[in-house]
């Protein structure tokens, strides 16, 4: 029977012992990540601080908890493009879905949103955290990953299957 031996604000820890062996689990939160696109085909990702992280700043996808009481994973995309970028999307597309079980549990949806529309509300992490939107080219995003100037994670994997939709990765 699994155990659970730490709770924090945002992981959650577990034990099972499965045939005389302990397996431990971590649950992290269901989470979006969006890629904003402009009308000229650019992606917008942002600068951010971060600083629990190290180093303290990060170039990175809107990303976002998934807070199911605040309504569906695309409302949530939504209020974080609000937040992060002060743009809303008249279309979002949902581009892959990740559910990860076993060591590492969570659930991440990614889009696309096209059709962007200036919305801001106030981005509850504080709008100093926010230092620069940029916008990236598939070509020159690719390069980035590739060039390790965006920092490996989840979001890249989504990044690899954005530029694979858009006809980018050759």
């Amino acid at each position: 029977m699994e155990k659970e031996v730490y709770k924090g604000q945002i992981v959650r820890v577990t034990e099972e012992i499965i045939d005389n062996v302990n397996w431990e689990r971590v649950y992290l939160p269901d989470g979006v990540i969006v890629f904003p696109i402009t009308n000229e085909g650019k992606i917008i990702l942002i600068k951010e601080k971060r600083p629990h992280e190290n180093p303290q700043i990060r170039i990175k996808a809107v990303t976002g908890i998934l807070e199911h009481d605040k309504g569906t994973p695309e409302e949530n995309a939504q209020r974080e493009m609000q937040e992060e970028i002060g743009l809303k999307a008249n279309r979002l597309e949902l581009l892959w879905s990740q559910k990860g079980s076993g060591t590492v549990n969570s659930h991440q949806y990614f889009f696309i949103a096209h059709d962007l529309v200036p919305d801001k509300i106030p981005n509850p992490d504080g709008e100093e955290m926010i230092m620069e939107l940029i916008e990236y080219t598939p070509q020159e995003l690719l390069e980035a990953v590739l060039n390790h100037e965006l920092k490996w994670s989840l979001s890249t994997l989504g990044i690899f299957r954005l530029l694979q939709h858009l006809g980018a990765m050759g």
